[in-house]
């Protein structure tokens, strides 16, 4: 039996794969294109999740075909520089576009063994009645095989797996087929992209947006770096169909209507249509079926932050998953994936609304997004959203305790090298300034490093595979107490 199915061949869905295979879950990821998508939704990665791609040994990959860019605030449209102090050793994002990442992410897949099939279009699920705990993926449904979820293919090819994780998109079947509920607010504005060549002088391009934007920051002209650009300009109402894309004489109509000029756009390699809806998934798991990236949640891409949610959703998920189709997860484990990134996705929601709103051309909102740009001209203000958008504040509710705990650590460096160049086998890990502490019992699933060095400043953090700390102390009973919740029941 297949151990995974993993629905979407999306950075999520990538991502995702990655981190099973890691435990040596058997993976397969279907998606219902032949080929992978060259539309580039996505176009960067923000701090946290280039913090990611080093915690898996990814990073040099990406560096290798993306710029730096360090954008402060990026709030709105109201750009600010860098803050000092952000709690990250990589203080900076990577222009990437999405197909590029999708690239990468399917050769480390394929790397580590996850098996992809294209042409593979989902279009029903059942789940067995079978055990639904954590560490249930060796249940039994009664008939002698194991509990699990049964998919059929438009084909009619029928896969059986343990578990299943819809990372399918917005639109997505998986959440259909639960018939999991997705609240929020439909669009009331409408915007229309795509990415085209210019004939005009690009000085006269440059201008022209200068001019548009003192009173349209919906309006932009990007470079894509191969010839073409990205331009954004606000729709004229909301499409009834929204699925089906702008033709190009409407686009170009639009941008005379708003920059008096179309640019002498033509040869579209993209057109689309996006809107400001907000919608969430009520529940991230339904027994033996999970729920990730735009599958889970939907927003308007103000900030960039849709791609990079959803490669953090997997980034939570994937060493939760793996624990329970080992059978060692403990309980709770599983499901703290959606009390753990729902109000993360949340949150996200919140702020792009907020952006929205503040993206507006009425005189409230102008008068509006003056003063936030004032405000965030202090470096605290600055700071905070800088932290909020790349999710480099992101904290888990683990109780109380040290003010670490719920936070992930930054990368720092070590005697035996980096922090997150240990990381890169995704397992747990102990860092012990002490040399007093165990964690024998589990050391089949966490590290031990041992190392005095002075960045951190507490005697020892228990970091969970993800990064974020599970405790700190110096006590070993008062660990002990800490390793099971996340690490399930030791080996004697």
């Amino acid at each position: 039996m297949i151990d995974v199915i993993v629905v979407g061949c999306g950075p999520t869905g990538l991502m995702l794969a990655c981190e099973l295979r890691l435990h040596g879950v058997r993976v397969v990821v279907l998606d219902r294109l032949t080929e992978p998508s060259q539309e580039s939704r996505g176009r960067g990665l923000h701090a946290r999740s280039v913090e990611i791609m080093d915690q898996r040994g990814l990073l040099d990959r990406f560096l290798a075909v993306s710029d730096r860019f360090r954008v402060g605030g990026f709030f709105g449209g109201i750009h600010k520089p860098w803050p000092d102090g952000v709690d990250t050793a990589h203080p900076y994002g990577l222009s990437t576009l999405q197909p590029v990442t999708e690239r990468l992410l399917t050769e480390r897949a394929r790397e580590l063994g996850a098996e992809i099939r294209r042409g593979r279009e989902v279009v029903g699920l059942s789940q067995d009645d079978g055990d639904e705990n954590d560490g249930g993926g060796d249940g039994d449904d009664g008939t002698g095989e194991r509990a699990g979820v049964c998919v059929e293919l438009a084909d009619g090819t029928r896969l059986r797996a343990r578990y299943l994780v819809g990372c399918d998109g917005g639109r997505s079947t998986v959440r259909g087929l639960l018939g999991v509920g997705f609240p929020g607010e439909p669009a009331r504005v409408e915007t229309l992209l795509g990415d085209l060549e210019t004939t005009a002088d690009p000085a006269t391009v440059d201008a022209v947006v200068a001019e548009v934007r003192r009173t349209q920051p919906r309006f932009g002209v990007i470079p894509n770096g191969d010839g073409t650009h990205r331009i954004i300009v606000p729709a004229d109402g909301v499409a009834e169909d929204r699925t089906a894309p702008p033709t190009l004489e409407e686009f170009r109509r639009r941008l005379r209507e708003v920059a008096g000029t179309d640019f002498g756009v033509r040869a579209p390699r993209r057109l689309s249509r996006f809107g400001d809806a907000t919608r969430q998934a009520e529940r991230y798991r339904v027994g033996r079926v999970l729920l990730a990236g735009d599958a889970a949640h939907v927003h308007p891409p103000t900030g960039g932050q849709g791609l990079n949610l959803g490669i953090q959703d997997a980034f939570n998920l994937g060493w939760k998953l793996a624990a329970a189709v080992r059978g060692r997860a403990p309980d709770g484990l599983l499901d703290s994936y959606h009390s753990e990134r729902h109000p993360v996705g949340a949150r996200v929601l919140e702020n792009t609304r907020a952006q929205i709103t503040l993206l507006g051309t009425d005189p409230g909102a102008t008068a509006l997004r003056g003063l936030l740009a004032e405000l965030m001209d202090f470096e605290e203000v600055n700071r905070y959203v800088t932290e909020m958008i790349t999710a480099v504040g992101v904290r888990y509710d683990f109780g109380e305790g040290h003010d670490l705990l719920g936070r992930r650590l930054r990368d720092m460096e070590l005697e035996r090298g980096r922090l997150y160049g240990l990381m890169h086998a995704g397992r747990g890990l102990l860092l012990d300034r002490t040399g007093r502490l165990s964690v024998a019992g589990w050391a089949d699933r966490v590290d031990h490093v041992v190392d005095p060095g002075g960045e951190l400043d507490v005697p020892a953090v228990l970091l969970r595979p993800d990064g974020h700390v599970a405790w700190a102390g110096e006590d070993q009973a008062d660990l002990l107490g800490r390793l099971p919740r996340w690490f399930g029941a030791p080996v004697h």
